[in-house]
């Protein structure tokens, strides 16, 4: 009985990182507010060793649709301005001498389309990912049956990882139409 305690310990574990990880994902996809949140995959060449942007300089949000970067070196201006040029965000960053400075444009219809599209696509790979969790965690519910534990407690078993797996789904949707609220709202 112990044993399944386990399993079923590890399946909510699993789940519950997959909706940390949808989480930071979704806190990346920007609903048309300047946020430093956005800047969090960007990664700076300092001296050699690729830093993330955080550590090289202090972001902040003056506005809703800027973002102000101050490095704590002078030096690293150019390449903080290379690094979010080289991303994938679509920015376009301008420096005046002590800080780099981002003006967000605001989103248009289509692009907003764009955004809700991947934001349900990281949905979807969070529920692949409780679905992994799953059925990983069946398979070694299974595997106690060799062990001695009754077919009655591995089919409970089995019905409690189920409910888990529903409860996790549920809340990536809740959590997907929230993001979508955010991003087409105005």
């Amino acid at each position: 009985m112990e044993e399944i305690e386990l399993y079923l310990d590890d399946a909510k574990d699993m789940m519950s990182k997959a909706i940390t990880h949808l989480i930071d994902a979704l806190s990346k996809i920007r609903a048309g507010k300047a946020m430093p949140a956005m800047l969090g995959g960007v990664m700076v060449d300092y001296y050699g060793n690729m830093t993330p942007l955080s550590q090289v300089a202090n972001i902040s949000s003056p506005d809703a649709r800027t973002l102000m970067i101050k490095p704590w070196e002078k030096a690293m201006i150019q390449e903080i301005e290379k690094a979010i040029m080289n991303s994938d965000l679509g920015l376009n960053p301008q420096n005046d001498g002590e800080q780099v400075i981002i003006n967000i444009p605001a989103l248009t219809e289509e692009r907003r389309t764009q955004l809700v599209k991947l934001a349900k696509n990281e949905g979807e790979q969070a529920k692949i990912s409780i679905r992994n969790a799953r059925k990983d965690t069946n398979d070694g519910l299974k595997s106690l049956k060799n062990d001695g534990v009754s077919e009655d407690e591995i089919k409970t078993a089995e019905e409690k990882v189920q409910k888990l797996t529903d409860e996790f789904s549920k809340k990536v949707d809740d959590f997907i139409i929230l993001k979508e609220k955010d991003i087409m709202t105005v």
